[in-house]
């Protein structure tokens, strides 16, 4: 059997009062585009510092690729990638200097300025001094230097952090060329609509737990929150539409039918039993959104007074 990408048992580290990581247990498996989500403060940043071996753990273990990440780190950073959120770059140093330094360090046989024009940077921008780089800039170097060696295991902390929206769409596409090639990536952001377009699954982290582990569309379906589905009439149904099940809150008014359908066969047993009885003339169909998701695991109510909710066979 084939070692977890990454495996947290119990992991838990405080500083003096505070404990910043409580009692984590979390597995990512080999080959998963994994999404780590969390408001700031969370634990997400303790929590890949401490898997980088920054930071020591109070209690409990952490390994990566089958390795403790304390006892093992040279040899996991060989095999590993990494992003950190506070990435330092020489401001001297060319871009293409950069990377031949991360080559020489993995002593891999990349060829620099492939990287660099996988990332978006120039052979102009290779040639310049990294302390003329805007902070976009600066990201695509540290990813480059990042995906050295063909990693198995990429850990991104904020990737897309002063990326413009076409940089953001190149970092997806780069996460899925990497991923395809068999690398597991890892990584946490604030902008949720990146994680949603790449994860296979998430991990929601709040007030130093994990709340929260499955597929979008599982915690979608555990928080009963539906789609809701919106359908222009040509003449309002004057008959009962709220028997269906999984369908609820059914409205009619104005010209336009609403339902929320809790999964997603509802959604066309209800438009077709709308069209049985009048003309549908247009739909719309508004999923959850990740933010809603977000917002569930980690407000006030669910960290404090109802405690961890975990999608089953999230966690190890």
């Amino acid at each position: 059997m084939t070692d977890p990408a990454i495996e947290m048992n119990k992991l838990t580290k405080q500083f003096g009062d505070v404990t910043a990581i409580d009692g984590i247990d979390l597995t990512v498996e080999r080959g998963e585009i994994f999404g780590f989500l969390g408001p700031n403060g969370a634990g997400k940043s303790t929590t890949i510092n401490v898997l980088l071996d920054f930071v020591k753990p109070t209690d409990g273990t952490a390994s990566m690729l089958g390795l403790n990440v304390s006892n093992d780190r040279k040899e996991l950073h060989r095999r590993i990638g990494v992003v950190p959120e506070n990435y330092g770059l020489y401001d001297r140093l060319s871009g293409r200097r950069h990377v031949k330094l991360a080559i020489e360090l993995k002593d891999a046989d990349d060829d620099p300025d492939e990287l660099l024009d996988r990332v978006g940077l120039s052979t102009d921008d290779a040639n310049r001094p990294a302390g003329e780089y805007s902070t976009g800039m600066g990201q695509r170097l540290a990813l480059a230097m990042a995906l050295v060696g063909s990693p198995e295991l990429l850990i991104l902390d904020e990737p897309t952090s002063g990326l413009d929206p076409n940089g953001a769409r190149e970092l997806r596409e780069l996460i899925r060329d990497e991923n395809e090639r068999g690398a597991t990536v890892f990584f946490s952001s604030h902008i949720l609509e990146q994680v949603e377009a790449v994860s296979d699954r998430v991990g929601i982290m709040n007030h130093g737990q994990v709340v929260a582990i499955d597929t979008i569309d599982q915690l979608r379906q555990q928080l009963d929150t539906g789609a809701q589905v919106t359908l222009d009439v040509n003449s309002e149904p004057d008959q009962e539409l709220d028997e269906l099940p999984n369908v609820r809150d059914v409205t009619v008014a104005d010209g336009v039918v609403q339902g929320t359908c809790l999964e997603p066969a509802a959604k066309l047993q209800f438009i077709d039993r709308v069209r049985e009885v009048t003309t549908v003339t247009d739909v719309q169909i508004e999923e959850s959104s990740l933010e809603d998701l977000f917002a569930s695991y980690t407000d006030d109510e669910t960290s404090n007074g109802r405690g961890k909710r975990v999608a089953p066979g999230g966690v190890a």
